[in-house]
């Protein structure tokens, strides 16, 4: 029996002075991107959190949580696409791990959730690995 394709999370911090269509257009994209050889497993709106560092001069940023499956080829796209997207300060994509437990599902967390979002938006931003 095959194995079930992984669930990715991809993290996104939006630009908080983006005007509400840039911010929109990011996300139809990525749902575009993520849809033409994957699917959207989840969407989940964090909305305005204080950053655990200055970025760009900004304190806080609106994050945006997109839980998909796809292929290796799709990681890669999302990736070199995003890097050069303006209207986000930063994103990260995370292999899920079975057993995870779910997201949140409301822009309202508990402090232990938003200390986890500042430490994933702490981290520099690298290039996913191919995972097999």
């Amino acid at each position: 029996m095959a194995k079930p394709a992984p669930i990715y999370d991809l993290v996104l911090m939006l630009e908080p002075e983006a005007a509400d269509d840039l911010r929109a257009k990011v996300l139809a994209d990525v749902e575009r991107m993520i849809t033409a050889s994957g699917e959207v497993v989840g969407d989940h709106d964090w909305g305005t959190r204080k950053l655990a560092f200055e970025i760009e001069n900004h304190t806080d940023a609106p994050y945006r949580l997109v839980q998909f499956r796809g292929p290796v080829t799709l990681l890669e796209e999302l990736n070199r696409t995003l890097r050069i997207t303006d209207g986000l300060l930063r994103f990260r994509i995370v292999k899920v791990r079975p057993g995870t437990p779910e997201p949140e599902q409301t822009a309202h967390a508990e402090p232990e959730q938003a200390a986890t979002a500042e430490a994933v938006a702490a981290e520099p931003v690298q290039a996913a690995e191919p995972v097999a």
